[in-house]
């Protein structure tokens, strides 16, 4: 289980521009659980990603995993249990690497590095096998430089790395925003495929109403700091894009937009 419990997170705090996003939030999130996380800009969304994996520190607060206090560790600590692929396609690859020493690197995350060679003989047939099952054929180009691979490529590659290590938890921000609506498609796919076999906890922000309906167990909607909708199972199953939208006009109207 993942659990925040009474996260305070300011930005430029003791300045003019001081802004209190989370106060006093807690949320918990259960072991295996598929979460997907919509909201408008400035919500939270992304935000809440980073307090968990690290990426930004809160004023107070706490943040465990399986019972395990993670709050003060370190962010390249606890990327050693998480994975996580970005908006940004180029952000979990490195293009002037081939698939292979992409795939090599991420098959060693968390390991000692010695004066060694990185990539395995060895591997090379379990690598084509990852490959294969993201039915791409990219099996066929892994000694292909990632930067000349299509940005959907690309993020499959990304999506594959992160979970290639056990791990904990996987985090998704916003994975299938830079893509064409195909391509998107055929990742949401695969992320569905990937979580569900390897039965990662999962939380997923995305600007895709449809996704955040037709993806996943759980649902919140974040605004101003706080998860104003969270459903999950029946209630989730139920939901439709018209009752998010419905949301989402609602607190448009309120707040003056």
């Amino acid at each position: 289980m993942i659990e925040l419990s009474h996260i305070h997170k300011y930005y430029n705090p003791g300045t003019v521009t001081e802004m209190c996003l989370f106060e006093d939030f807690s949320l918990q999130i259960a072991k295996g659980e598929f979460v997907s996380i919509v909201g408008s800009n400035g919500s939270g969304k992304t935000s809440l990603l980073n307090i968990i994996c690290g990426s930004i520190p809160i004023e107070r607060g706490s943040i465990t995993i399986d019972g395990r206090d993670i709050t003060s560790m370190k962010e390249y600590v606890r990327h050693q249990k998480i994975g996580r692929v970005y908006q940004d396609p180029s952000k979990g690859t490195c293009a002037n690497m081939t698939i292979l020493e992409n795939m090599a690197l991420a098959d060693n995350k968390g390991k000692p590095y010695g004066l060694g060679r990185s990539v395995k003989k060895s591997r090379i047939d379990a690598y084509k096998e990852m490959l294969s099952s993201l039915n791409l054929g990219l099996e066929d180009k892994i000694h292909t430089r990632v930067g000349s691979l299509s940005g959907g490529q690309r993020q499959a590659v990304a999506l594959l790395m992160a979970t290639m290590t056990p791990i904990e938890m996987l985090i998704l921000d916003e994975h299938t925003a830079a893509l064409d609506p195909k391509t998107a498609e055929i990742i949401m796919e695969l992320t569905e495929k990937i979580v569900r076999e390897k039965k990662l906890t999962t939380m997923m922000v995305t600007h895709n109403l449809r996704y955040a309906v037709e993806y996943g167990d759980r649902l919140l909607m974040m605004h101003q700091g706080e998860a104003i909708l969270d459903v999950s199972k029946e209630e989730k199953k139920a939901l439709t894009v018209d009752d998010i939208m419905g949301t989402f006009n609602r607190i448009s109207v309120e707040c003056g937009n």
